[in-house]
């Protein structure tokens, strides 16, 4: 791919020489690169498992006469979490894997936190207030104390009950779907290392941040190249 870029910017120093490349001249070098059927099918039934898409990898399997990677049957606790999680019954959600793996919450203080504030913020989302504040000081509060990390994301999460529409609050981030896919993303990695899973996030996953790392690199040496501003549409902007 052209971006002829010097010596000097190859070394993080002047972007002279540097040529922009225009979106209709970056997709047509991008069209030159071939990329096996077979290979993005292993992607796409990667993703399908390891995010725990049963029906669909099943399908997939026979349309595209692929094997999954693992017995389809292992997805089905995770589909269980999950519906719980897509149903903001966070607390539900504990419990099953409590009772699946109870070693996961006990070794990731971490992702246990993550757990409990996602419910305070389901309750917050409910307007349950009473019951939020008794959950956060029976819950959070001793954790919090004796964590600063922990204190500063309890009181984002607390500060919720201050706005009339916490939505639309500085701190309207923690009640976005994206907030509680985050978490189910963290539990759902942590379920498949308790199933000895060598991996546990999808491929896919791994390429888009390779994607933004890459666009990243070259937005630091000013390189003017085709941004792809939004991976969910895969939406392509022109250079600046």
């Amino acid at each position: 791919m052209r971006t002829n870029v010097d010596s000097d910017t190859d070394q993080g120093g002047s972007s002279e020489g540097v040529k922009a490349m225009d979106t209709s001249e970056w997709l047509e070098e991008t069209g030159k690169m071939h990329i096996h059927r077979a290979d993005m099918n292993r992607l796409i039934m990667n993703y399908l498992v390891m995010e725990g898409f049963k029906e669909a990898a099943e399908k997939f399997s026979v349309e595209a006469n692929i094997k999954p990677p693992m017995d389809l049957d292992q997805l089905d606790e995770r589909i269980r979490i999950r519906s719980a999680i897509q149903n903001g019954q966070f607390q539900e959600a504990m419990r099953m894997v409590t009772a699946l793996h109870p070693e996961i919450l006990d070794d990731n203080s971490q992702l246990y936190f993550h757990l409990q504030q996602q419910v305070l913020i389901e309750l917050i989302r409910e307007g349950r207030v009473e019951e939020a504040v008794v959950y956060a000081q029976d819950h959070l509060a001793e954790r919090g104390q004796r964590d600063p990390s922990i204190l500063n994301e309890l009181e984002r999460t607390l500060a919720l009950l201050a706005f009339d529409q916490p939505d639309s609050s500085p701190f309207g981030d923690l009640l976005h779907p994206s907030h509680r896919q985050k978490v189910a993303s963290e539990l759902n990695a942590a379920i498949l290392r308790a199933q000895n899973q060598e991996e546990t996030t999808p491929l896919l996953a791994e390429l888009l941040k390779l994607l933004l790392w890459a666009q990243d690199e070259l937005n630091k040496k000013k390189v003017q190249y085709p941004v792809m501003s939004d991976l969910l549409k895969g939406q392509i902007d022109e250079p600046k």
